[in-house]
């Protein structure tokens, strides 16, 4: 821990506040670290520090840089992995330092800790909150009230006052600290406001406590002074952190509001100039006309600002490089952005005017952008990935402005309360740049290389409901063996560059959650900070399974039965979905071969065997179980097979004309974490559920009682399965009932919780934010400690192989240092 005190000609309180730091703060003495940084004071306060409190290391500023360059030149001294500043004005409580360190451990996304901090004698209020106007004056809220223990909550924050606050070494680092073209005054604030866009959360604690005197060091400056500073930091701070287009309006308005702000302070007859207002003597209308400091400092700090427009300009373009969060994303924490902040009513009614007149109130107030890209078909007959990203749309358009964007050439939508858009990959630059949030899946992220990179800025959710890899193991059987094997690499690529990159994933079932936990473990992700701010890791992945509509189905066309001639008494077991490697179709046609011999008027549908997306093939087991139909004598008679695709919207006709509802598969591990998406479409109708036990819809079923489990690959349970669904009223009846409850929990709206809650508020995972470091590293080794690792390395080498060993290692440590990596 590195603590900086900034001292100016004030050695008398910074000495007493170096001193308590020594004494009155509980915190280990041997890793405390005091800096105290005298910005040229020339009175003799260096020399007097130096002697008065002899294990503070005071640093000398050839110049006086201000309370932000004498913070700057402190920190660079640090070696601290946490750094504290403290006015020379105020002293510590016990517990400052500690509790902000537990802040920060407990939460590796909070970048630097608020101190609570009040009067001299702890009874009034100095800073609990912190509060931004729309025109960047930024102010501590509740200021000067009593501290009744109101503000005891601990709280996220725009900004830490300067005063008291604890922040990340690296961090602060990163950022290149605090501006010192500021000086003093709204360092602070401007060093909050770009933490905060760039991820990172500043969080108020109100139990890590100091008392501050309040400006000392200003007492002999005339207020307009301080006044020029606020003004133009203000102006400063608003143009390097505001968006493109929020600074367009605010900036003109924020300039006539200085001006006004002025005029008003010096009680200046705006009027007076007026050319109808000569006086009757030519010679007094040349007369020179007083004007008050304070209204003067308005006037200079507009002008000081355009001085500064060149290098602010430089600034900017990095800030916004670098943001992660959009203006409305902060505007909580901007606590009453629309605030006056001044009492004076000439000041009030322009401001009442400015905001009217640039339409100010909704500058704010832009949703979300979210970006939902797919490489799925998409058009009326649309398979899981893309009935997925639809709905993910959907249920994100009530809050949120949304595009659904696929980079499949089929994109042929039906009507949406949302852009549903094509685009070729060269294209999706333009979309990226759009979105504040970009929620993807399967491929979609090969497709965006400026998102791969580490060093992207955008806001990532990563939808792993499929395991890809794990279907490849039985698509691609019908390949070569070495095809197989690169395919599975590229594909296991593809997900793990995803899972290296997302900030927040999305899976289908606990058991996939398992699965990609042992992913993400293996790649770094699951890492001690995250794990001990949050065991369960739900903050980065959560399960949403795939959903179905909240409204009941309702007939709105013909059904099977029309389009494939099955009588209205017949008995109707319905697949809803494609054909595909992974399933087991043919000891579903065997089981029907059974079941015909006691229940001839027993039918099987196959919904779909072509699949939507005309960019995949047909797969060898769709013909296979044509083939067995056919040879059985079963096709048209006991089997239909639907050779297109139902369109989504039309899929409930089918459903309703159905008697239960039939998946199977074989026993092997993609079945284990695999979600067998079409099923949700037997719980919206009602189906009795006939499955193949071995996937978590096997365990819902048996769970629940909603329907019957069966071994896989054996056609004669699977036919007396069958007959007790369709045949069993009773059983059947029992089944539609408990279904009724079951599909409450896997509504859109439900099943999507987990990504609507993060996209309120979105941002990067801990480990991505820029500046992030472990607080506590390990202890250098003395020589001791040097030579003892030594003699054990040569001991386990001697007995690993013998002088030979020992030699090939160490050579290869000189030529590790000989390369600067030792």
């Amino acid at each position: 821990m590195t603590v900086v005190v900034v001292n100016y000609r004030g050695a008398e309180d910074t000495t007493t506040c170096l001193r308590a730091l020594f004494t009155d703060v509980d915190y280990p003495p041997d890793l405390l670290q005091v800096v105290c940084v005298d910005n040229a004071s020339g009175d003799g306060s260096a020399e007097l520090i130096r002697t008065s409190v002899p294990r503070a290391e005071v640093v000398e500023a050839p110049e006086n840089l201000g309370f932000a360059g004498g913070c700057n030149l402190g920190a660079r001294r640090a070696k601290g992995s946490v750094l504290a500043f403290l006015n020379n004005d105020a002293r510590p409580d016990a517990g400052w330092l500690r509790e902000a360190v537990r802040v920060l451990r407990e939460d590796p996304a909070v970048g630097a800790v608020a101190s609570k901090v009040l009067d001299w004698d702890g009874k009034v209020v100095d800073f609990v909150d912190a509060g931004l106007t729309w025109f960047g004056m930024g102010y501590k809220r509740h200021a000067g009230e009593v501290d009744d223990g109101s503000h005891d909550a601990p709280r996220d924050v725009l900004f830490a006052t300067g005063s008291a606050m604890v922040v990340r070494t690296e961090l602060f680092a990163e950022l290149r600290g605090f501006d010192e073209r500021f000086f003093m005054f709204y360092e602070d604030v401007d060093l909050g406001w770009r933490l905060n866009l760039r991820g990172w959360r500043v969080r108020y604690e109100p139990k890590s406590l100091t008392f501050h005197k309040h400006h000392a060091s200003m007492k002999s400056v005339d207020t307009s002074r301080e006044l020029f500073l606020l003004e133009r930091n203000a102006l400063a701070a608003l143009y390097k952190n505001l968006s493109d287009d929020v600074l367009a309006k605010v900036l003109p308005a924020a300039l006539a509001l200085v001006v006004r702000r002025a005029t008003a302070r010096g009680d200046i007859d705006p009027t007076q100039l007026e050319i109808t207002r000569r006086p009757a003597d030519p010679a007094d209308d040349a007369a020179p006309v007083p004007i008050a400091r304070q209204a003067l400092a308005g006037f200079l700090a507009i002008d000081q600002f355009v001085e500064l427009l060149p290098s602010l300009a430089e600034s900017r373009k990095a800030e916004q490089a670098a943001r992660r969060r959009t203006d409305a994303d902060l505007l909580p924490l901007m606590r009453k952005a629309m605030e006056p902040a001044y009492p004076l009513p000439r000041y009030l009614a322009a401001h009442e005017v400015l905001v009217d007149v640039f339409g100010l109130e909704g500058v704010f107030g832009r949703p979300r952008r979210v970006l939902v890209l797919t490489g799925d078909a998409i058009s009326p007959k649309m398979a899981g990935p893309a009935i997925r990203a639809w709905n993910m749309a959907d249920v994100l358009v009530a809050e949120h402005d949304v595009r659904l964007v696929t980079v499949n050439p089929l994109c042929a939508p039906p009507d949406a309360a949302f852009p549903v858009l094509r685009a070729r990959q060269k294209e999706l630059g333009e979309h990226v740049d759009w979105a504040d949030v970009v929620v993807l899946q399967g491929h979609a992220l090969e497709y965006l290389p400026q998102v791969k990179e580490r060093s992207s800025t955008k806001v990532v959710v990563c939808d792993m409901y499929d395991p890809m890899h794990l279907e490849l193991l039985e698509q691609g059987k019908d390949g070569t063996d070495e095809q197989r094997a690169l395919d599975l690499v590229g594909v296991t690529r593809v997900l793990n560059t995803q899972l290296a990159r997302g900030d927040f994933f999305l899976c289908a079932s606990e058991r996939q959650r398992h699965f990609w936990l042992g992913h993400l473990a293996a790649l770094g992700r699951l890492t001690p900070s995250l794990y001990d701010t949050d065991p369960t890791v739900r903050s980065l992945l959560a399960v949403a399974p795939f959903g179905l509509s909240a409204k009941p189905p309702t007939r709105t066309g013909p059904g099977l039965r029309d389009a494939l001639g099955i009588g209205a008494d017949d008995k109707v077991v319905l697949w809803a979905g494609g054909v595909y490697s992974w399933f087991d179709p043919l000891t579903l046609v065997s089981a029907v071969d059974e079941l015909r011999e006691r229940r001839p008027d027993a039918r099987l549908v196959f919904l779909g065997m072509k699949h939507p997306n005309p960019e995949v093939p047909d797969m060898d087991v769709a013909g296979q179980t044509r083939a067995l139909a056919g040879r059985l004598g079963l096709t048209n008679k006991h089997v239909f097979f639907n050779e297109s695709w139902v369109a989504y919207q039309d899929r409930q006709n089918w459903l309703l004309d159905a008697d239960c509802g039939v998946t199977t598969h074989y026993e092997h591990v993609e079945t284990t974490f695999a979600f067998r998406t079409r099923v949700l479409d037997y719980l919206w109708a009602g189906l009795p559920i006939v499955t193949t036990d071995g996937d978590s819809f096997a365990d819902l079923v048996e769970r629940e009682g909603l329907g019957v489990v069966v071994p896989s690959e054996d056609p004669v349970a699977l036919a007396a399965a069958l007959e007790k669904a369709m045949y069993d009223e009773e059983f059947a009846a029992a089944c539609a009932e408990r279904i009724a409850v079951v599909r409450e929990r896997f509504t859109w709206e439900v099943a999507l919780a987990p990504l609507v809650e993060f996209c309120r508020n979105p941002r990067p995972s801990a480990d991505r934010l820029p500046g992030s470091s472990p607080m506590v590293r390990n202890k250098p080794l003395g020589t001791r400690e040097k030579v003892e690792r030594d003699i054990k390395l040569v001991r386990e080498y001697l007995d690993a192989g013998g002088p030979s060993e020992l030699a090939k290692r160490a050579t290869g440590r000189v030529l590790k240092k000989l390369r600067g990596r030792g």
